[in-house]
């Protein structure tokens, strides 16, 4: 077979600031190809393309930017989230199943840590085997990018993206506990001896106790990760609260979605409630020691309150002033008075009263 040359490029990786995890499709595109025999480059740019016999490109995010005319090279191929949100066209079976190229990545990995950066920036390029075990989600949500399937079923077998040489295991599955397999499915990766994740979070909705006692019971990689996206949910959310503080005392983490209308209206109403529920969820997961992670929707640029969602997510998203502070004496620490953090949170206090939130505080 004649030798082909191809370029496989992360467009995230070349237009966003940090980057932090390996683009999982351009690896099985390596894997694939370099198994042909084809001579498969990681570029790092976008220049000199017309070298190549085929350049694939790939993005996760829907804000990367990338000069439209690349996309238009007659040898260009291009897809993922990032170009085509929850339409992305699925990847050749024969690729989608194939061994991720764990190594495309290592020479630029080596050189950043070279200039300076630290190795546990770079730990999912290094340790991690990475893959999907199930696929599909049926629960719909607005903001959500995975609507392409109705349900959630087994996608492939652990030994697809499993290397036994690498540390832990890293899985992108999107409602794993969805899936009627899931207890044969989690068997498989205990069996690895290796500890594992779900880096997209876990649905907490869908807990029992035979769950809870096999997911704690397991060698788990870092904080367990959930998600509160709906305060329509309190009352359920609450009572899976209690039930995992049944099994673990460790401290769960979970995705709080804010600045996202469902109505598609984003009015001032909209904002004030927004803002309230988001407090109120905060709220409900100190109360069982769980650590709540700000997620904002890209609208909130847009709400007269900006300011305030951007306080909750420094507030938040950093575990050690969370749990010392109260958002009241975050917003009011000596090195924020002269800054824009004690301005937004001022502002906001003398238009909406909300001490009892403003004041809450974790407690040991």
């Amino acid at each position: 077979m004649i030798q082909i040359k191809i370029a496989v490029i992360d467009a995230d990786l070349i237009g966003r600031k940090s980057h932090r995890f390996p683009n999982l499709v351009i690896m099985k595109l390596s894997g694939y190809y370099k198994e042909l025999g084809d001579d498969v480059e990681l570029k790092l740019d976008y220049e000199n393309l017309d070298q190549y016999d085929k350049v694939f490109i790939s993005k996760v995010f829907t804000d990367t930017p990338i000069d439209e005319k690349i996309l238009e090279l007659p040898n260009v191929e291009y897809g993922g989230t990032g170009f085509f949100f929850d339409k992305a066209p699925d990847l050749p079976y024969e690729i989608e199943h194939h061994m991720p190229d764990y190594h495309l990545y290592d020479e630029w990995v080596y050189k950043q840590i070279e200039s300076g950066r630290k190795r546990n920036e770079f730990k999912e390029y290094l340790d991690y085997s990475i893959g999907f075990i199930t696929r599909g989600c049926f629960r719909k949500c607005g903001f959500c990018v995975n609507k392409k399937y109705d349900k959630v079923f087994k996608h492939s077998s652990l030994e697809e993206f499993y290397d036994p040489t690498r540390k832990k295991i890293c899985l992108l599955d999107d409602n794993f506990f969805g899936c009627r397999e899931w207890k044969s499915l989690l068997e498989q990766l205990q069996s690895t001896g290796k500890p594992f994740k779900f880096k997209q979070g876990m649905d907490e909705r869908l807990l029992t106790d035979e769950k809870c006692k096999i997911l704690f019971g397991s060698r788990y990689d870092g904080a367990y990760t959930f998600a509160f996206d709906n305060i329509e949910d309190a009352e359920l959310i609450e009572k899976k609260l209690l039930l995992i503080r049944k099994y673990t005392n460790k401290i769960p983490m979970f995705y709080v979605l804010c600045g996202f209308d469902n109505n598609g209206k984003y009015e001032e109403d909209f904002w004030k409630q927004d803002i309230i529920d988001t407090f109120e969820r905060i709220r409900i997961l100190m109360k069982y020691h769980c650590l709540p992670y700000i997620m904002r929707f890209n609208k909130y640029k847009e709400s007269p309150h900006r300011g305030i969602y951007i306080n909750l997510a420094r507030w938040c998203n950093q575990p050690n002033f969370f749990k010392k502070k109260s958002f009241h004496e975050f917003c009011t620490m000596k090195e924020h008075i002269n800054g824009a953090t004690y301005r937004y949170y001022n502002e906001f206090k003398k238009q909406y009263n909300l001490q009892e939130y403003f004041n809450m505080k974790w407690e040991k």
